[in-house]
């Protein structure tokens, strides 16, 4: 089996598709992470291409069957604490499992996790109004009054881990808002945090990776990336020829 085989396989490309949000939820618990749609270079595996397959393009002929399927369950798997959502993996909409999310989580899991990251003022201000309980995306931007703001610090809160998404919520102009909520509300977080076994939850999702790409992905240090690596070399968990790594068991 070639490496793309290889790949194809771990990453649910080939083989049954995933059809139901439970099946989905399932796919991120097995990979670990994965990103809403694929980006044009892999930095991971996608819901898109478990649901769709590696020749369908999303949103080609419109919102489709299987963009409308991939499109709500950003919504719902987090409502059912199926996995984590927000903007991660190269800034984009990314999913985590909830075991992955807990070894990431960088705070206490308590609602003031925010007050110990070094965010921006608006950042922070969401995060307190959520702390008294979950709103909508449009309520948020309201609170801010400022939409530019708003995408900054709710981009900024879930690169951090500390916001997700969690169902949705009618409006008046007729598209649902997504309702958005700490993640130590919504998830078992805090305390748990450990790097080393993030590290190998990538590699072994990711087959063959370098110290720079696994640093890009969960915005660690190139260096720290490589010691990360190196002691699952060390502990037999990996091979590597000095550039690359791959699981042991690959």
């Amino acid at each position: 089996m070639t490496p793309e085989e290889q790949r194809a396989r771990r990453w649910w490309v080939r083989g049954r598709r995933v059809g139901s949000v439970q099946r989905a939820g399932k796919f991120v618990e097995d990979v670990g992470f994965a990103l809403l749609f694929p980006a044009p270079r892999p930095i991971g595996p996608s819901l898109w291409e478990a649901v769709a397959g590696e020749d369908d393009e999303p949103f080609g002929t419109g919102m489709g069957e299987n963009e409308q399927k991939v499109w709500g369950w950003k919504d719902e798997l987090p409502r059912r604490g199926l996995a984590w959502y927000g903007a991660y993996l190269g800034g984009r909409g990314s999913f985590l499992s909830p075991a992955l999310l807990a070894v990431l989580y960088p705070g206490a899991g308590e609602l003031d996790d925010h007050e110990e990251l070094e965010l921006s003022p608006a950042a922070h201000e969401i995060a307190e109004a959520l702390a008294v309980e979950r709103l909508s995306s449009a309520a948020l931007r309201s609170l801010l009054g400022d939409r530019n703001r708003y995408q900054r610090a709710i981009t900024e809160l879930q690169r951090n881990l500390l916001v997700t998404t969690a169902g949705v919520e009618e409006s008046s102009n007729g598209w649902p808002a997504a309702l958005l909520t700490l993640t130590c509300e919504q998830f078992d977080v805090g305390g748990r945090r450990d790097h080393s076994q993030a590290a190998a939850r990538y590699l072994d999702t990711m087959l063959d990776t370098s110290p720079a790409e696994l640093a890009r992905a969960f915005r660690w240090s190139t260096p720290k990336a490589r010691e990360l690596l190196d002691e699952l070399v060390g502990t037999d968990r990996a091979t590597t020829d000095g550039r690359r790594y791959q699981p042991r068991t690959a």
